[in-house]
């Protein structure tokens, strides 16, 4: 099985791009994309044309802003949106599909901010969220996937110094967070096969940042430690364009 993750930064704009040929390409059996920026109703509209895919969406209440959807030629035992949190809830960031294997969790996890606003709350929704995927793995182990806003390491990003608790994404409070999560038994499926693999998922659409391949890796595949033996290998698709994101790869044996 092959699930693809990839951050689109907007499902009206990417389709206008390679979208459709790209997936064509990569053939996944499962697409968890994120920030999909419009409602349900125009995600459906725009991958109409993926009729061999179930698809399933959850939108902000907000319009035009963050926003997830599951695409999977095997249709899941069931689908939920969000972590039941009231104050997580709203903007569409988590939808949860159940396999006869295991749960997989697509997630588009907050922003602290230009600023670092919404630092506090990030480190409120990480503590929830990692409750969340806990209590998920009573019944089944989880995949978890989709872009978490985090650098975990210096390795994951290109000017670690210089961003260090200054900007969103590589502050103290967000790489604990990652750490929490590690320590509660997920797996970062990509650094587990290339541990010293300097590659990145993101790069800004300012100053020529793809061009000089100065990214950073904030979109992961995490697995419960007892799945690890059924992944066959990760990788980051950086020769996918369309987004300011590019596709992560995972394969497993199921």
């Amino acid at each position: 099985m092959k699930i693809v993750s990839w951050n689109i930064n907007g499902i009206r704009a990417i389709i206008k791009k390679d979208f459709f040929e790209d997936i064509s390409k990569i053939e996944p059996d499962i697409i968890c994309l994120q920030e999909t920026k419009a409602q349900d109703a125009e995600v459906e509209k725009a991958l109409a044309d993926l009729t061999q895919y179930h698809q399933f969406f959850n939108s902000a209440e907000q319009k035009g802003y963050s926003g997830t959807a599951i695409l999977s030629k095997t249709k899941p035992l069931s689908v939920t949106n969000d972590m039941g949190v009231a104050e997580h809830d709203t903007e569409g960031r988590v939808q949860c599909a159940e396999f006869e294997d295991f749960y997989l969790v697509n997630v588009y996890v907050p922003n602290s901010g230009q600023k670092l606003e919404r630092l506090d709350y990030r480190k409120k929704w990480d503590k929830d969220f990692r409750n969340y995927l806990k209590n998920l793995e009573k019944s089944k182990p989880v995949i978890l996937c989709g872009d978490l806003n985090v650098a975990h390491r210096a390795i994951d990003l290109k000017n670690d110094k210089s961003n260090y608790n200054k900007t969103a994404g590589y502050t103290q409070i967000e790489i604990d967070g990652m750490d929490n999560l590690i320590n509660a038994g997920f797996v970062d499926t990509f650094r587990h096969f290339h541990p010293e693999e300097v590659a990145y998922t993101y790069w800004s659409y300012r100053f020529k940042s793809r061009e000089r391949n100065t990214g950073w890796r904030i979109d992961y595949f995490l697995v419960s430690k007892s799945l690890i033996e059924k992944i066959k290998n990760v990788e980051i698709l950086s020769q996918y364009y369309g987004s300011d994101h590019c596709p992560v790869q995972l394969e497993t044996s199921f």
